[in-house]
């Protein structure tokens, strides 16, 4: 790919985004606290980083187009999306932060052919990746056993799900993907980044009996859960094999490509030498910068974006070259 500057196009310029926060009720504080989001919500559940879905849109905070909706952007410059153009201005893929203070329901997402008949909408596939973990935490993945119908309704019935699903420890930079059908929990004490499908479609099985803060319980889903959920026992989920590719000041590995989205882990430390970290703009598709610790700077053409812990970048689809400086952890997602 042959980076030029007649190529650049000063209106579609990496951008900063400025994510949607959500309050629910098992949230802490550490998306404020840590990753400085600024966001007045007590608890901060998640954040919606990249987002055009209509329940919770991110906003462009730097550029020609900071204060509009990334959907208003793409849907006015579809070009931005590359191959993935539409005139919705919708992404494929939402990212988020979670920081769960307390276990999520356990639930399970529909496939595509289900979402799109029953509710209009994607399917969900995700992947996580552990930011940070407490040393008891751990996530539910799935079965112990090949299970039924009529075992997981009698369990509801007795209230003695948790026997049947399984609990898997985790630790900081491991890497989970869940295929749609997957009955799964995100356990208390775990920080999180989430790349999944543009989806919100959520099927609770269980909520603990938990009350919100009009002390209501929160609706469960259970008839589509079951019928959208794999019955057959899931073995521990086995790491990714991950293999750092270096040059110099930085450093890369895959954590997870599915057919959907790929996301990177990408390592740079530049302070001790001049050259910067370079990677080109796909001309085929977008992509996002999650930065998930430390600090550097953007440069693309002759713009510059200053980068924190936290700050996620929307790099439209395109013909250039972006450099990176600084000491940072990014997470890297294309389509």
């Amino acid at each position: 790919m042959t980076n030029t500057n007649s190529n650049w196009n000063k209106n579609e310029i990496p951008f900063l985004l400025s994510p949607a926060g959500k309050d629910y009720l098992w949230g802490g504080n550490r998306l404020n606290d840590d990753f400085s989001k600024n966001i007045d919500m007590e608890p901060l559940a998640e954040t919606w980083e990249c987002s055009t879905h209509p329940s919770g849109e991110a906003l462009v905070a730097s550029g020609v187009y900071k204060g509009m909706t990334l959907a208003e952007v793409l849907k006015n410059h579809p070009d931005m999306l590359g191959r993935h153009a539409n005139e919705k201005g919708e992404l494929p893929i939402l990212i988020k932060l979670i920081d769960a203070k307390s276990d999520l329901s356990i639930q399970v997402h529909p496939d595509d052919e289900y979402a799109r008949i029953h509710e209009d909408s994607l399917g969900k596939m995700e992947m996580w990746y552990v930011l940070d973990a407490k040393p008891d935490s751990n996530i539910i993945y799935g079965f112990r056993k090949d299970t039924d119908r009529e075992e997981v309704v009698n369990a509801l019935r007795e209230k003695k799900l948790e026997s049947l699903i399984r609990k898997v420890p985790i630790e900081k930079n491991q890497v989970f993907f869940v295929a749609p059908g997957t009955v799964h929990g995100i356990g208390s004490g775990c920080l999180l980044a989430e790349v999944q499908e543009n989806s919100d479609i959520t099927y609770r099985l269980y909520d603990y009996d938990r009350k919100d803060k009009e002390g209501k319980e929160r609706p469960l889903h259970i008839d589509k859960a079951l019928e959208v959920m794999n019955y057959k026992s899931s073995e521990d989920p086995r790491q990714p094999i991950r293999v750092l590719k270096y040059t110099r000041g930085s450093a890369s590995e895959i954590l997870c490509r599915c057919r959907v989205f790929q996301t990177e882990r990408l390592l740079m430390n530049t302070e001790r030498c001049r050259e910067y970290t370079k990677m080109n703009a796909l001309s085929e598709t977008f992509q996002v910068l999650l930065c998930t610790d430390g600090c550097g700077v953007l440069h693309a053409g002759d713009e510059a974006l200053d980068l924190f812990k936290g700050d996620c970048v929307f790099i439209p689809a395109g013909n250039y070259e972006i450099k990176l400086h600084g000491i940072a952890q990014f997470l890297r997602v294309r389509c």
